[in-house]
């Protein structure tokens, strides 16, 4: 049996790669420290055998018993009211971190994959983003802790590639949605339906006409498979390319969740990318993949899920406990 390790394991990406690595007969390692991720999202999975779960952080050290086949690096926070929050520990994540598990996929001969982001672009002067691009960020802006750290995070992914041989990957990951997003994480499609369904004005930041693509966490979980057991090293996108501004964008919501709530604007945060799209002909020919949920069945399953949460959820009230699980 394949042994995997997840870090972020606890989080929204992280547990639907727990799931189908799990569904694909995968011994798995999840490994979270908890600072953003929910054990609820991973529930289900305590009770099996092949299934094991730390609650460590990665920018410390990293030990894994025995064999080890894949490392999967999803711990970091991902929206900017976390890294804002959190800067330092955003930093150490994509440095340290990164820098630890290297050495743990270099010590075991494991296959490693990074999850970077479209972040690495920043605010882009090349519209789509193709994976040549090299990207237009202020580093010492707020959201370059973020953007830093990914981009450190792929450049010494590809320094361990290239000196050590070992076995890379890199994700570079747009706008992803779907079940167990935090409606309180700062993203414009869980702020939109959570606003929507407390009966609050949606809040647009700068005039609406930036863009945004988004794609369903089923189709970003296949496409990280894919790349995973791809031969190729270099960074490949991983997103939809159907754009839409956020101003279109607020209405699909109202017109889905049946509100009658208005739209209120506020400043745009610095730096905040005008244009996000991926280009993803790399993908479609490395890996044979492209997005099969279209925004509109995306957003339905989406809705369905944030409805279904309580009201502690809904008003984030929600306090996580440990004592049903055993976590290590």
């Amino acid at each position: 049996m394949k042994k995997v390790l997840i870090t972020g394991a606890a989080g929204f990406l992280g547990s639907h790669l727990c799931d189908r690595f799990f569904k694909d007969g995968y011994h798995v390692i999840g490994m979270d420290n908890l600072i953003t991720g929910n054990l609820k999202n991973i529930e289900p999975l305590f009770k099996e055998e092949h299934f094991e779960f730390y609650h460590h952080d990665i920018s410390k050290y990293v030990s894994v018993l025995g064999e080890l086949d894949y490392i999967l690096h999803f711990a970091s926070p991902a929206s900017p009211i976390d890294y804002l929050k959190i800067p330092i520990q955003t930093l150490k994540v994509g440095s340290l971190g990164t820098h630890n598990l290297l050495g743990l996929a270099k010590a075991k001969g494991a296959r490693m994959l990074i999850a970077s982001t479209s972040e690495v672009y920043g605010d882009p002067n090349v519209h789509p983003q193709s994976e040549d691009y090299w990207g237009n960020v202020n580093p010492v802006g707020p959201r370059g802790v973020y953007d830093e750290a990914k981009r450190f995070q792929e450049a010494i992914t590809m320094a361990y590639h290239r000196y050590h041989g070992l076995e890379t990957r890199i994700a570079r990951i747009f706008n992803t949605y779907g079940p167990r997003m935090r409606l309180n994480d700062g993203r414009v499609l869980p702020a939109f339906i959570g606003q929507a369904l407390r009966g609050e004005d949606l809040t647009i930041f700068g005039d609406g006409s930036q863009t945004r693509s988004f794609c369903y966490v089923d189709d970003l979980v296949e496409g990280i498979v894919r790349l995973l057991h791809s031969d190729h090293a270099a960074p490949v996108n991983i997103g939809n390319p159907d754009e839409i501004s956020i101003s279109d964008f607020a209405e699909e919501i109202i017109k889905l969740t049946g509100t009658d709530q208005k739209v209120m604007y506020q400043d745009l945060p610095t730096d905040d990318p005008k244009q996000r799209q991926p280009d993803i002909r790399k993908a479609i020919e490395l890996l044979n993949w492209k997005p099969q949920v279209d925004r509109a069945e995306g957003l339905k399953r989406t809705y369905a899920y944030f409805k279904s949460l309580s009201q502690d959820e809904l008003h984030h009230k929600e306090h996580q406990t440990f004592e049903k699980y055993i976590v290590r």
